[in-house]
């Protein structure tokens, strides 16, 4: 008697479920049917065709998660943060600096002629 189990999941049916960031890796996996355009996932771990159709969709699910750890980029270290504040901080002064450099360009051309 078999027991191995086959899942076979049109992507068709699943990629509409999953956020768009995810479905490059999931099409990218080795359990991706390019010519049937399926997921194909097989397990005969065990000696019973339950519990390697349990596997089957353990492995489905393995295959998700990890297409989103590498999809979705992780928490900002708190020295990345600190830098961006600084970049955000020293951006905002050469701003203002550009800004009243610009203001006393005008207020020269408005009022620097007239000396009666």
């Amino acid at each position: 008697v078999a027991s191995k189990a086959t899942v076979r999941i049109p992507t068709s049916s699943i990629l509409p479920l999953l956020p768009p960031l995810l479905r490059p890796h999931i099409l990218a996996s080795r359990y991706h049917a390019a010519k049937s355009s399926e997921l194909v996932i097989q397990a005969d771990d065990s000696r019973k065709q339950t519990e390697n159709v349990n596997s089957a969709f353990r492995r489905l699910h393995e295959l998700i998660t990890d297409a989103g750890r590498q999809a979705v980029p992780g928490e900002t270290s708190p020295e990345q943060t600190k830098r961006v504040a600084e970049l955000q901080k020293a951006d905002a002064a050469r701003r203002r600096k550009m800004k009243e450099f610009q203001s006393k360009k005008k207020a020269a051309r408005r009022g620097g002629g007239r000396d009666d």
